[in-house]
């Protein structure tokens, strides 16, 4: 990274904090007449002029002021932001939340529907939230539940608490009997275990009971597959805030405004974005621009966080304008991971 000296600094963080209030480039006069480097116009344009020259500063074709870049914004994040608390009355409305919501029921679309559509609210900018990824979780137990002749609905508990269920499909009527002496056998088998273990292991762990109840089994695994082929569809992520995202001065631009809607209902994009590890525990992420791997967000920045839920995990985090509060957004998605992960425990 580059050394910039302390005036430069100085220069930088004021420009990018200013933009990112007013949405207006920056000219040398504010930078002299607000900040305590008691230096004239002329010497703060020449410093604003070296900072342009090693890419930190823009200047828009229509404005003498000038704006940060991707590795202007970069620097910032990295060397000058400083820390920002959640604002009381932010707190509260999560707080408020998650005091009313049970989230031992994390398959429940209520809750994330309502974590993201508060999130955009607060945040002003498109907010996505993940359901936890089950296939590290441990699987605990579960029933058969009769619903019909021909079908029965698996219930699947995981150590975290969280509750799956699938339809099992099957040819003709099973006995009550049957079923919990099945239940119990695969219990016996794979409670303890992954449910990513488990799907690769299936041959070895229940192959025994296979030859005894063949299309029973094969009823089961099919549904087990069903289940995976659930999480792994776009629809355990949950997009709110389009509405109070529009109303930033960058989509006042019908192209800008037409793109930002097709971003957010492409479900299958932003999960990409999405779907990763987490390197660090509950690390917060951020890409601006150009970092993002997908041309879609090169306009854009992503910070994301994890949450625990137990044993698994899910991401949260916002997607908007390059120029965005970015202190703010992380004190806001750290508070949101830990107000789940203490509602887990």
């Amino acid at each position: 990274m580059i050394t910039l000296t302390d005036r430069e600094k100085e220069v930088l963080r004021y420009v990018v904090d200013n933009f990112i209030k007013s949405a207006s480039p920056v000219g040398s006069r504010s930078v002299s007449k607000k900040t305590d480097l008691n230096l004239s116009s002329a010497t703060i344009r020449n410093v604003m002029s070296d900072l342009e020259e090693m890419e930190f500063l823009d200047t828009p074709h229509t404005s003498a002021g000038r704006i940060p870049t991707d590795k202007g914004y970069r620097y910032y994040v990295d060397s000058l932001m400083n820390h920002e608390n959640v604002s009381k009355k932010d707190a509260y409305l999560f707080r408020e939340f998650f005091n009313d919501k049970n989230l031992n029921f994390l398959d429940s679309q209520d809750v994330f529907n309502e974590t993201s559509r508060l999130l955009g609210k607060i945040s002003r900018l498109l907010s996505v939230v993940s359901q936890p990824n089950i296939s590290k979780g441990i699987f605990e137990k579960l029933e058969f539940v009769s619903v019909a002749s021909d079908k029965i609905l698996v219930v699947l508990k995981i150590k975290s608490g969280i509750l799956k269920t699938v339809i099992m499909e099957i040819t003709s009527e099973i006995p009550k009997s049957k079923l919990e002496k099945l239940s119990t056998y695969i219990n016996e088998k794979l409670s303890g275990l992954t449910l990513e273990l488990i799907r690769n292991t299936y041959t070895e762990r229940i192959g025994e009971y296979r030859h005894k109840e063949p299309e029973l089994i094969q009823s089961f695994i099919d549904s087990f597959e069903k289940l995976y082929a659930d999480e792994e569809s776009c629809n355990k992520i949950y997009i709110g805030g389009t509405g109070d995202l529009i109303l930033q001065p960058e989509f006042e631009d019908p192209k800008s405004f037409k793109e930002i809607i097709n971003l957010a209902e492409d479900k299958n994009l932003v999960i990409h974005i999405f779907d990763k590890d987490v390197s660090v525990e509950n690390k917060v992420q951020i890409s601006i621009g150009e970092e993002n791997k997908d041309a879609k967000f090169k306009n854009y920045s992503v910070i994301t966080t994890s949450y625990n839920f137990g044993d698994v995990k899910g991401n949260i985090g916002v997607i908007g304008p390059k120029r965005m509060n970015y202190a703010k957004m992380v004190s806001l998605l750290e508070y949101t991971s830990k107000l789940i992960n203490d509602k887990s425990v």
